[in-house]
């Protein structure tokens, strides 16, 4: 009795239809791990807050740029009154930090955009803090000096270097000041961080650079790929 033949499992493909599917499976590969990386979460730049915090007479602030629990700066006005006196509105830094500020002491008032980073120089103030603004007067009447940049302002930025896990890092608060005569109020209403160390941030920034993850190239079908560049449409010519 003859025995049907048997399938055979040795078979060659022809040249064209093996390089064919190398090409798929390339094209399948490539694809893949495009679609993986682009899948990864694009890394946080800039943190921010929104805030609305009034500082007004002999008030204090603590200013906690990362919400870890660590006080970065103390925002405070000083109404001492009497007849002889100074209101001040300071920016004070614990050791490590500092506030962008000129050789006396005195802060930046940062129009939006202004550079905070590696390139500026900040000051690490041993007497209370930075001077955001003061006022010196000698008699309830009589003629009073301001000193300082931060008098009748709106939506100022202060530059801001801090430390985290003893990286230093470069931050702003958003304020705007009123003065009414001898007495000085402050609202700040937002403040941000530069997540990466040693990376400058603009004045106002709330987030990082575009990133632009749209899946162009994921557009085409895996067979199109496969097809090598005769499958690919043509880019037009500018």
């Amino acid at each position: 009795m003859k025995h049907p033949p048997q399938p055979t499992t040795n078979f060659k493909l022809s040249g064209s239809l093996r390089r064919g599917l190398d090409m798929y499976a390339l094209a399948a590969s490539a694809a893949g791990v495009g679609v993986l990386a682009l899948a990864q979460p694009s890394e946080a730049k800039v943190a921010y807050t929104k805030a609305h915090e009034v500082i007004g007479q002999n008030g204090v602030y603590n200013l906690d740029l990362n919400h870890d629990g660590t006080v970065d700066f103390l925002i405070q006005e000083w109404d001492l009154g009497g007849w002889s006196s100074d209101n001040a509105l300071l920016a004070d830094p614990p050791l490590g930090n500092g506030v962008l500020a000129n050789k006396h002491d005195i802060a930046a008032a940062l129009q939006l955009g202004a550079a905070i980073g590696p390139q500026q120089v900040f000051v690490n103030s041993e007497n209370n803090g930075a001077v955001m603004v003061s006022i010196t007067h000698f008699t309830t009447g009589g003629t009073s000096y301001v000193h300082g940049y931060w008098a009748n302002v709106r939506n100022r930025y202060l530059g801001l270097k801090f430390q985290i896990d003893g990286q230093t890092h470069y931050g702003w608060a958003r304020l705007s000041v009123q003065r009414q005569q001898f007495h000085l109020t402050a609202t700040l209403t937002g403040y941000a961080y530069e997540t990466v160390p040693n990376t400058e941030i603009k004045a106002g920034q709330t987030d990082g650079p575009a990133d632009d993850s749209s899946p162009r190239s994921s557009s085409l079908s895996l067979g199109a790929l496969a097809l090598g560049a005769e499958g690919v449409p043509a880019r037009r010519q500018p």
